[in-house]
């Protein structure tokens, strides 16, 4: 059934879309003007030593313009979301334009194994939205949190502290897989419920680890990125479970498995219709006991060259010891890791388990302070 508006109503609202249209163009051209200051900014900030991102000023700019949308009649949730939008172009605007992911020159004969994860000429590099974050787009970043989340209390301490380092995604463990049986195995859902509600309040986005295929469904109502970790990487019932739930994943390396196994189980969860993965390096298992596992910083550039996937790096399970996190921390972005996953604990010396490995609110600070928000560097 038509409708016919009378002639005069047919012009003004005419007019009315014209005027919607210039309101748009407009704003598209300033769109392009807040582009280019960015830059400026970037090349400001590169010229000075800053990082890219300054945590502190976002959020209190966000907060001014929700404040002052309200006052305009616009919902403070619908400003805060083009804000977002608006300050990831932003970064993006800061990154030089010469950025380009490494292109494949590795063609191992086994790649079939892996022909959805490999890298191709032509299939561009797979960027995974997290929240605020997007993996492969360019920017380095930091998650961070605890190994385990143990109270109420100490997940909302350490929430805080995450957000004043500048930290947008946000770790901590549920339900822990632990060498012994009669260790601290996590509070479970409830520990969940803390860990999102801490997070939530702060802005941030959470990725927590599943260790059953049974926790799969309520873990993913919950965590905004699942976690398949070291110990689970070659549980095929389980990569399965997480691609299906339609969530970003975090899949770490085995202590003892080479690239190509670590390819083939993200192949499980390509082959499932979920791109989404993220591949982490967290140290393998060597003869050398000055560390708990042996950081293998070449599998990054490695695997920049064999996949599309984005690759980052987990510092505190490679070194057991706080004192030389940054130091990997710098080496993983040296050799152009997408970010790094690390421990901190508002009070390491209660910390449940994992305690040595754990940095310190103000080691954490140090690292996003270099690291959090800059350019990827292209080894």
């Amino acid at each position: 059934m038509s409708t016919t508006l009378p002639q005069d109503s047919a012009l003004v609202l005419g007019t009315l879309r014209a005027s919607i249209n210039e309101i748009d163009q407009n704003i598209l051209q300033l769109l392009a003007r807040r582009g280019e200051v960015a830059r400026e900014v970037g090349l400001a900030k590169r010229l000075t030593g800053l990082p890219l991102f300054d945590a502190e000023r976002e959020h209190g700019h966000k907060d001014a313009l929700v404040l002052q949308g309200k006052q305009l009649g616009l919902p403070g949730q619908a400003v805060r979301a083009l804000y977002d939008v608006l300050a990831r172009l932003g970064v993006a605007a800061q990154v030089p334009l010469s950025h380009e992911p490494s292109r494949p020159r590795l063609t191992p004969p086994d790649s079939e194994d892996f022909r959805l994860a490999r890298a191709e000429p032509g299939r561009p590099q797979t960027r995974v939205q997290v929240g605020e974050v997007e993996f492969g787009s360019g920017i380095f970043e930091v998650i961070a949190g605890p190994c385990a989340v143990e109270s109420e209390a100490q997940i909302e301490a350490a929430a805080d502290h995450c957000r004043a380092a500048g930290v947008r995604l946000m770790r901590g463990g549920c339900f822990k897989p632990r060498t012994s049986p009669h260790a601290f195995q996590g509070h479970g859902l409830t520990a969940l419920n803390w860990l999102e509600r801490a997070a939530r309040r702060r802005g941030m986005a959470i990725v927590t680890e599943v260790l059953e295929p049974a926790d799969v469904a309520p873990v993913a109502e919950k965590a905004d990125m699942l976690q398949v970790g070291a110990r689970n990487m070659q549980n095929a019932p389980l990569l399965r479970g997480c691609a299906r739930t339609g969530r970003p994943v975090l899949l770490k390396r085995g202590a003892g498995s080479s690239l190509r196994e670590l390819l083939c189980a993200a192949e499980y969860m390509l082959a499932e219709g979920n791109p989404q993965v993220v591949l982490c390096e967290r140290g393998i298992r060597t003869f050398e006991t000055a560390t708990r596992n042996t950081l293998d910083l070449s599998a990054v550039p490695s695997l920049r060259e064999l996949t599309h996937l984005p690759v980052i790096v987990d510092p505190s399970h490679a070194a057991g010891r706080d004192e030389i996190v940054h130091a990997l921390c710098r080496g993983a972005w040296g050799v152009g890791a997408d970010g790094v996953i690390v421990e901190m604990h508002p009070r390491r010396e209660e910390a449940l388990s994992d305690k040595r490995q754990a940095l310190t609110p103000h080691q954490l600070a140090e690292i996003t302070g270099g690291l959090q928000g800059v350019e990827v560097w292209e080894a």
